[in-house]
């Protein structure tokens, strides 16, 4: 990509992303996503109505009448992007690629890590990990981070999300707060990686799709390629029965994941390329803050 398009696109997609983490996911993030605990803060005197239990004995028989701790949440996540860059990112017939859409999930996610103090950091994986940019705050490291999902080159085609999962402990030292951006289109079982991963950081899986992967369009006779085999075929999608057999292996497929994803017990939104993903995430951030 040329440098002026780039930048472009970058300060496009700050505008965009900074607008919606600021004014549409400001207090739904924070409520999402908790801090790691409660830490202590100050004492002050006892009130009506506080818990007993929080009672500083040493600071009451010092002043000879009831003073409780205040605890307040600590904070501070790292919060991790583990971001699909397989061939099939590059896949869609509705307007928008699968990358652009995970771009823009990315982003929000990522200023609005930053709007609460969080450090964001990202993983890009294919069938291998493809390149690491460590956890840090600030406006200028969420920029770095989109100008790379905009213009990054993986060296591998192919997707395997169980080494992507068995490397994020390795890469992230301590427990983080990692999103999972891929449409799960892959040959190798992750479900021992992601059970795993799952007891040691907190998972949430962001699945991002094209319709044509869930409903093949009566356009006649098609040749498709799998952009991470390079293997081609040709569909006649004139044919009714091509189309349900179709329409039946997707939906076959979605069962499996939702299975995986809920055995588990991981967070999940499936976004398709002609979706609004601003309601799919808000509704993932509500549903995590109940």
């Amino acid at each position: 990509m040329e440098t002026q398009e780039l930048l472009s696109k970058v300060r496009k997609l700050d505008i965009k992303a900074r607008g919606l983490s600021k004014n549409v996911f400001a207090g739904q993030y924070h409520s999402a996503f908790k801090g790691r605990g409660m830490v202590f803060s100050e004492v002050r005197e006892y009130q009506y109505g506080d818990d007993v239990r929080d009672i500083d004995w040493n600071v009451t028989a010092r002043f000879h009448h009831p003073f409780v701790k205040v605890f307040e949440e600590e904070r501070e996540l790292t919060v991790i992007l583990l971001v699909d860059v397989s061939g099939s990112q590059n896949f869609g017939l509705h307007g928008q690629l699968q990358k652009d859409i995970t771009t823009e999930i990315a982003a929000t996610i990522a200023f609005s890590a930053i709007e609460n103090n969080d450090k964001i950091g990202v993983i890009f994986f294919s069938d291998k990990i493809e390149k690491v940019i460590p956890p840090k705050k600030g406006r200028k490291h969420i920029l770095h981070i989109i100008r790379d999902m905009l213009d990054f080159q993986p060296s591998s085609s192919k997707t395997d999300v169980s080494v992507a999962l068995e490397s994020l402990s390795r890469l992230v030292k301590g427990r983080s707060t990692t999103f999972v951006l891929s449409d799960f289109y892959t040959h190798n079982n992750f479900e021992k990686a992601l059970s795993i991963s799952s007891k040691r950081h907190d998972l949430i899986a962001i699945q991002v799709y094209d319709k044509f992967q869930e409903q093949l369009p009566n356009v006649g006779l098609i040749k498709v390629v799998d952009a991470e085999s390079g293997q081609e075929s040709y569909l006649d999608t004139a044919n009714r029965d091509v189309r349900a057999a179709h329409a039946t292996a997707w939906k076959h497929k979605q069962e499996q994941l939702n299975s995986i994803f809920n055995k588990a017990k991981i967070d999940n939104v499936s976004v398709s390329t002609t979706d609004d993903y601003v309601t799919a995430l808000t509704k993932l951030f509500k549903q995590r803050a109940k």
